[in-house]
């Protein structure tokens, strides 16, 4: 996008603004109103424009005047609607009693939690509750601040999130080489020539590790101005489809490729670090440990041959600006680790690392670790300070792997999870071996789910906390300007009135703070609200400064409060009054379409965290696990492997119960090439049983496709809403089938923890009985 092009966008007549601030900050019913949002559904982030009247929503649209997505919306957003309005979206505490869910108040289910959890945790300790935490908390300002509140106060460590179902592998590279869980580098699309994308479909995914609205339209500006976009995947993607080249790969091998690649740049003399020479430590380690992986040495194993690797190497080299990014496709493997940290090796090597139109670090104005301290060192970071009690599994940035949460309460014993809190998290469908972890879940003496809907997890609470509408609530991304393609911030007023006896999340899980406390049920939470923050704020200011900035921060409560103190400590704010015209949570309010903060700009070695202050090219742990790389050079393909894949119309396993997106063709199919149904024989549109190792199977209709590798099926994430006891009436119409069943919870990623959902073997054979 041009300066001109964003200024035309701006000087664009502007709706009438909704008022904002605190409970005072919902808007009247009354009449008709334009208010505008920022979407919560994916990572993307998209400006939206909701028209409302008599407090209901008439039409969204996109926000042509958004500083970030410029007027570009997916489906999902419009969607929004549908999620308001759900039926079976909760709006009050549920109990069970007897074996079913009955209504109950605020105070009768807080409560209910004190009365049982509280014994438990004296007679068992912290480590008995267990915490699992799923992805729509990133997308929610309230519990995205306040579960972390929650995790702090009970102190367990049986911690398991859909981190480790998804991206740990490259939050522990990028922790490794750059010194923060966060610090992700991201292609800086607007500028770059050569884009290698790997694992990564993003005109489906809106992006990810990547907040990158409208893809479709960064990628044909990047081909009309000349460059060249090269996708690598098992399956010809949507993102593939609009590509200059798409190459297949055998599931689970993208280690090799890189390898090969990095290989490359050493055998033909094409490393050149540029500016980062001075900053880049290991660089020889690197060219030593990967001389057994030449390209004729690994084509075989990836599929891909040794010229075709060799060339990949050489047009990435000589790209003026050019960038490597590999997403859930090289992350959900064996080598997940392995695989994040040599597409940042390929950045560095070829010197696109930092530099405009390579991979480039975004500057957040808020909540970044890597924009706070002292620039340019630090700590690092630390893994395995403990380990999970069954299988020794290491702690992963303060986790444990999702595989290991079946077996955590299964397993009797001193430390045996029997008390559970589920926060927007639905590991049944989401985890491997789900109907494994359903049954755990039945073995536990108590359970509080925070959710929306009771789906197939929530099912087996003894308390279920409903959050609200995004509608309803107030909105500030959170980790997702730490991914975006552009520095922004952007604020997001509730678009309709809290309804009259609904609790915000954050005021929920502070009374779940409370109990895990040991105050009770009928503590005051917003003096403990009060008394939080007041520690916050001695920690980031001192003593001395800390009673002025309280004082300032005064009038704000909750999320709001901690995002002006974020705002105005950040890189860009106004320091509490020591930098005149910076950032402050009014001046973020008042701009309706946000803040725009520019182009990614280079920050090494200010962003560095290490110890070293270098980028660390060659992790120990991560150069060690290459023995177990090499290892694997001559295995077999799969007769069959197994990979996921994902809809623009969908988000995991939440967004199936929304008649917008829910409409249309069966999406839940097995795609599969022609050659492989013919040996197989399958029919299309008939049904075919797939078997996982373990034996487990579910049976999915056949789509042909020549869009598949041969030798690959694919069967979208997220799926299996036929379980009994949830209550997602329009999903379980049509409830697909759930891929996690034939996947293995004894296999991940030993370093990150992370899950291996794709490259699996599995079995094929048709089913002639309709499901």
């Amino acid at each position: 996008m041009t300066d001109a092009w964003r200024a035309e966008r701006r000087a664009a007549p502007k709706p009438a603004r909704v008022p904002s601030g605190d409970r005072s900050m919902y808007p009247s019913d009354e009449g008709s109103s334009i208010s505008h949002r920022v979407c919560p559904l994916c990572e993307a982030c998209c400006g939206l424009e909701v028209r409302t009247r008599d407090g209901k929503v008439t039409s969204i649209r996109g926000h042509d005047a958004d500083v970030f997505s410029a007027g570009y919306i997916c489906p999902k957003g419009i969607a929004l609607k549908d999620l308001h309005e759900d039926p079976d979206r909760l709006r009050t505490p549920l109990i069970k009693r007897d074996g079913r869910f009955v209504p109950a108040s605020w105070d009768e289910a807080f409560a209910e939690i004190d009365r049982r959890l509280t014994p438990l945790l004296a007679a068992h300790g912290s480590n008995a509750v267990g915490i699992t935490l799923g992805n729509p908390i990133a997308h929610r300002f309230g519990p995205a601040l306040y579960a972390t509140r929650l995790l702090r106060a009970l102190g367990s460590r049986s911690i398991f999130s859909a981190s480790t179902l998804d991206q740990m592998p490259k939050q522990l590279a990028s922790g490794l080489m750059f010194g923060h869980w966060l610090s992700v580098a991201v292609p800086d699309i607007e500028r770059c020539d050569f884009l290698l994308m790997l694992g990564a479909n993003p005109l489906a995914s809106n992006g990810s590790l990547w907040t990158v609205p409208d893809f479709r339209g960064k990628a044909k500006a990047l081909r009309a101005r000349g460059g060249k976009l090269v996708v690598i995947d098992p399956r010809r993607s949507e993102t593939a489809e609009i590509a200059d080249a798409h190459h297949f790969i055998r599931p689970g091998a993208d280690v090799y490729l890189l390898l090969g690649m990095v290989h490359t740049l050493f055998d033909e003399g094409l490393v050149e670090l540029g500016r980062l020479a001075a900053h880049v430590a290991g660089v020889e380690t690197v060219q030593t440990a990967v001389q057994r992986f030449a390209p004729e040495a690994v084509a075989g194993r990836c599929g891909i041959t040794a010229p075709t690797i060799r060339q990949l190497a050489r047009d990435l080299s000589a790209a003026p600006h050019a960038a490597v990014y590999g997403r859930i496709g090289t992350c959900v493997t064996e080598f997940g680790s392995l695989n994040s940290w040599l597409v940042d090796v390929l950045n560095v090597l070829t010197g696109n690392l930092d530099e405009p139109g390579g991979a480039m670090f975004p500057k957040a104005a808020a909540f970044a670790s890597n924009t706070a301290g002292k620039p340019g060192s630090g700590r690092g970071i630390t893994i395995g300070r403990w380990k999970s009690r069954v299988s020794g599994a290491p702690e992963v940035f303060g986790e444990l792997p999702m595989n290991c949460f079946a077996e955590e309460m299964e397993t009797e014993g001193d430390g045996q999870v029997r008390a559970l809190i589920t926060i927007a998290s639905n590991p049944v469908l989401s985890a491997p071996n789900g109907p494994r972890v359903a049954a755990a879940m039945d073995r536990l003496e108590f359970m509080v789910s925070c959710d929306i809907y009771v789906n197939e997890t929530t099912r087996h609470a003894d308390v279920i906390l409903p959050g609200l509408s995004p509608l309803n609530d107030s909105h500030y991304d959170i980790p997702f300007p730490q991914f975006a393609f552009r520095n922004n911030a952007r604020y997001s007023a509730p678009v309709l009135p809290l309804p009259a006896g609904d609790l915000p999340e954050w005021q929920a899980l502070l009374k779940l703070v409370a109990i895990v406390k040991g105050l009770g049920a009928g503590a005051d939470v917003q003096a403990l609200d009060d008394e939080l923050l007041a520690d916050d704020v001695r920690r980031l200011v001192g003593e001395r400064a800390a009673d002025a900035v309280l004082q300032a921060l005064d009038g704000l409560r909750g999320p709001e409060r901690l995002l002006d103190l974020s705002l105005r400590l950040g890189p860009y704010g106004d320091g509490f009054g020591t930098r005149p015209g910076g950032l402050t949570l009014r001046k973020v309010m008042d701009a309706e379409g946000g803040i725009d903060l520019g182009p990614l700009q280079p920050r090494i070695p200010e962003v560095l965290r290490t110890p070293s202050g270098k980028v660390e090219l060659a992790p120990a742990l991560l150069v060690d696990d290459l023995a177990r790389a090499a290892a694997g050079l001559a295995r077999a393909p799969h007769d069959m492997a197994i990979i996921g894949r994902r809809h623009v119309r969908s988000n995991n396993s939440w967004m199936h119960n929304l008649p917008l997106l829910a409409k249309g063709p069966m999406r839940c199919t097995a795609l599969i090439h022609p050659s492989d149904a013919l040996r197989l024989d399958l029919d299309d549109g008939g049904m075919a049983r797939i078997t996982g190792a373990s034996g487990q199977a579910i049976d999915v209709q056949v789509e042909f496709s020549d869009t598949m590798m041969p030798g690959v099926i694919s069967v979208p994430h997220g799926w299996g809403h036929d379980l009994p006891g949830a209550q997602l009436g329009l999903a379980a119409q049509r409830p697909g089938a759930n891929l996690n069943v034939v996947l293995d919870d004894r296999a991940w990623d030993p370093l990150s923890g992370n899950a291996v959902l794709g490259g699996a073997s599995v079995q094929v054979t048709a089913r002639t009985a309709a499901v």
